[in-house]
């Protein structure tokens, strides 16, 4: 009986011992299982061979002024990059003192640094000192490998991978490449990725040009960007830079009088620049965005992560005097129109602009209720804060200049709009369509010296009808024989619209001129469209007007000269669309003679309040004061100005909304601008040969030579006399008179 219970007992344990057998087997290889799979679930993140050894940070597309001043940029990331050469030393140094002191003698990893830091992150219970070298950070820069509300296995992956990833790293590249690649790649704040970035940020200069102090700035930044951000927490700032020195004498890099000299300083941030957008030209900015989207994708490259080299035509000086000019007008012509304008005479209005706006708010989009949606609109329509800033905005006298090189077609100042912080919206120097008035005239003067006419031409100042249209001149006067240089001068529309019905300048024929001129709009031809009825751009208006001042050849706008890719390799050159001669040079000079009359005597005599140089243009308002223009040109430069509302069905309330008044001080202010600080020389019209001139008629007649004289000098006109009894087309005291022989 105790053999059996013994053999049952050494059975027992023997079928245990086998279980437990079988566990150890079962544990060992989940356990083999479960590395395996970790190790994949590793290996799974990290890099590949390919990214380590072509690591491809995103880097910002700069864009650069004609002058090769930086004038923005498109990014993801706000980075630019720079060598390791244009680095001063100083900061480096300050670099590997803080961050890594054993950088040149470890193979990616300090493991003695590492057990150092959990032994004290575990004594004081925290995961907050750091272990991480140079290399373990490149790693997490370039390969994103920290996600976001990690728990703490995905920490513990994390490091595994940035370990592994470092090592790759260090059998990769030299310890020269890593600095290189970390200090482009780190993140400094406000916006700024990479040591070039942040030094432009925060101080206004390139990194080359970084003091000791001002890189213990930067580099402080590294440990949190948010912390020690010198404009929201200087006294942090400051400890945390004089920490950074104090580890540059520790380490041996910085000489301990140095350090004393350099603690007291205050730190000099460039406030402006970190609180601007970063560009003097956001419109213009957009309007290079919208063509290079479309390019990039050509190119096979990424607008905002492969870092173009983008070349304009822009020039930051003379940008600066336009965004002065436009600045400087709006602010005093806002207050007059605020105080002129009476939201009580335009309830209607007002009624329909506040019920866009509360259908338009986010509450009320937000709500799904009918009946919520419907309580969200009455508390907004009876909110005087809600209603006085959907009036603001309704009443914003808005602008749109543009000014162009009319030689080569170069757009050099561009602004869009009164709010010259732009981010997002209309550009309305390119992207809105108005009736340019008067502006629109010398189109139709020129179809008329084209078909032969000419400035002492006399033509009827009378009322008439035609086909039920009666034109009236801007302030209803009338009178009998007029010049036609005159009749511009004086922006006479009875005159303009004989010009169309009488067929001195065909509906058919204005087409043609304009398009050739540089109007790529469907114009609407009617006889109107001598008064300015047929919408334009202002970029394209100026454009045509650039046709007169280039002697007739005209050139069409361009913005982009040429792009290259991150290593500055060209991609592509660019050139004028078009560049053919519209009309002859003998018409230009005509038309801008009469265009001079404008500015030296007429409706666009204002200007000469600010600018000086020989110049031509004209004025342009629309019926209501809706829409004011002035568009004029030197030899050298060509600009548009318009002046206006978003809403139509707003305007100016009385002649302070002419466009001599609205608009020309602009243009007079941004021209001046412009001259003082290009440095443009004095420079006047050409008058080409083949046009006949007043002082042609005088020599003639003091030569004893009447019949050569009358034999250029069109003789049609018998009901002016000149008082010299010259042949009245001469027109002596108005320079060209004739047409182009």
């Amino acid at each position: 009986m105790a053999k059996k219970t013994n053999d049952s007992m050494n059975n027992f344990k023997q079928i245990n011992n086998q279980k437990s057998d079988r566990r150890k087997i079962t544990l060992i290889v989940t356990a083999f299982l479960l590395f395996i799979l970790l190790g994949g679930y590793i290996i799974k993140g990290l890099p590949s061979l390919e990214q380590l050894e072509n690591p491809q940070p995103v880097l910002a597309s700069k864009v650069y002024g004609i002058d090769g001043d930086l004038v923005g940029q498109f990014f993801i990331e706000n980075r630019i990059e720079t060598t390791l050469d244009s680095i001063p030393k100083h900061l480096v140094n300050a670099l590997i003192a803080t961050e890594d002191r054993k950088f040149y003698d470890h193979w990616g990893v300090d493991v003695g640094r590492f057990f150092k830091a959990m032994i004290k992150d575990a004594a004081t219970l925290s995961m907050h000192e750091g272990a991480s070298t140079i290399t373990q950070q490149l790693a997490k820069n370039l390969y994103s490998l920290k996600s976001k509300n990690e728990n703490p296995f995905e920490t513990v992956i994390r490091k595994i991978r940035e370990w592994i990833t470092a090592i790759q790293i260090e059998k990769t590249y030299t310890k020269r490449e890593i600095l290189e690649m970390y200090l482009n790649t780190s993140y400094f704040g406000r916006g700024a990725y990479g040591v070039q970035t942040a030094a432009n940020t925060f101080f206004d200069k390139d990194a080359k040009d970084l003091t000791v102090p001002e890189s213990a700035v930067l580099i402080g930044l590294l440990k949190s960007s948010v912390n020690y951000d010198p404009l929201k927490h200087y006294d942090r700032a400051i400890r945390r830079r004089n920490l950074v020195m104090a580890n540059m004498v520790d380490a041996g890099f910085l000489d301990e009088r140095f350090y004393e000299k350099f603690k007291p300083l205050p730190i000099e941030v460039s406030n402006e620049r970190i609180k601007s957008n970063g560009t003097i030209a956001p419109h213009f900015l957009e309007y290079i965005r919208r063509q290079m989207e479309k390019l990039a994708e050509k190119y096979g490259h990424d607008l905002y992560r492969d870092g173009l080299n983008i070349y304009t035509t822009i020039d930051t000086r003379m940008q600066i005097a336009a965004n002065k000019a436009a600045e400087a007008h709006l602010k005093e012509y806002q207050a007059l129109f605020d105080k002129n304008w009476k939201w009580e005479k335009h309830q209607e209005l007002l009624q329909s602009v506040l019920d866009r706006a509360i259908k338009g708010n986010s509450r009320y989009l937000s709500a799904e209720d009918p009946a919520e949606k419907s309580r969200i609109y009455g508390r907004l329509m009876t909110n005087q804060k809600f209603v006085d800033s959907v009036k603001r905005e309704e009443t914003k006298i808005q602008v749109g200049l543009v000014a162009i090189d009319p030689t080569n077609g170069y757009i050099k100042a561009m602004v869009g709009g009164e709010n010259q912080r732009f981010q997002y919206g209309l550009n309305h120097a390119t992207g809105i369509k108005r009736q340019p008035g008067s502006a629109f005239k010398p189109i139709i003067y020129t179809t008329a010296v084209e078909n032969g006419l000419y400035p002492a031409y006399p033509i009827l100042n009378q009322p008439f009808t035609y086909n039920g249209w009666s034109p009236q001149n801007f302030d209803h006067s009338t009178g009998g024989y007029t010049m036609l240089r005159d009749a511009l001068k004086n922006s006479l529309n009875i005159v303009s619209g004989r010009l169309v019905t009488e067929d001195y300048a065909p509906l058919g024929s204005i087409s043609s001129v304009a398009k050739r001129m540089g109007i790529q709009s469907k114009l609407d031809l009617v006889p109107s469209i001598a008064l300015g009825t047929s919408e334009v751009s202002p970029l394209e208006l100026v454009s045509a007007y650039t046709t007169l001042a280039n002697n007739g050849v005209h050139v069409s706008p361009i913005s982009i000269l040429r792009v290259e890719d991150k290593d500055h390799i060209l991609l592509e050159k660019f050139y004028p669309d078009k560049i053919s001669e519209a009309i002859s040079a003998q018409t230009a000079a005509i038309v801008t003679s009469m265009m001079q009359s404008v500015v030296d005597y007429g409706t666009g005599a204002g200007v000469r309040r600010f600018f000086h140089r020989p110049a031509a243009g004209k004025t342009g308002t629309t019926s209501d004061y809706c829409d004011a223009w002035f568009v004029g040109f030197t030899p050298q430069l060509a600009a548009g100005v318009w002046v206006g509302f978003d809403d139509r069905r707003v305007s100016f309330t009385g002649a302070y909304g002419q466009g001599g008044r609205a608009a020309g001080p602009i243009w007079g202010r941004f021209m001046q601008g412009a001259y003082e600080a290009v440095e443009m020389p004095l420079k006047y019209f050409d008058m080409p040969n083949g046009v006949i001139t007043a002082d042609f008629c005088a020599e003639s007649i003091d030569k004893g030579q009447p019949k050569l004289a009358t034999e250029f000098c069109p003789s049609k006109v018998t009901d002016i006399i000149n008082k010299n009894n010259l042949p009245p087309q001469c027109d002596i005291h108005r320079g060209v008179s004739s047409t182009p022989f």
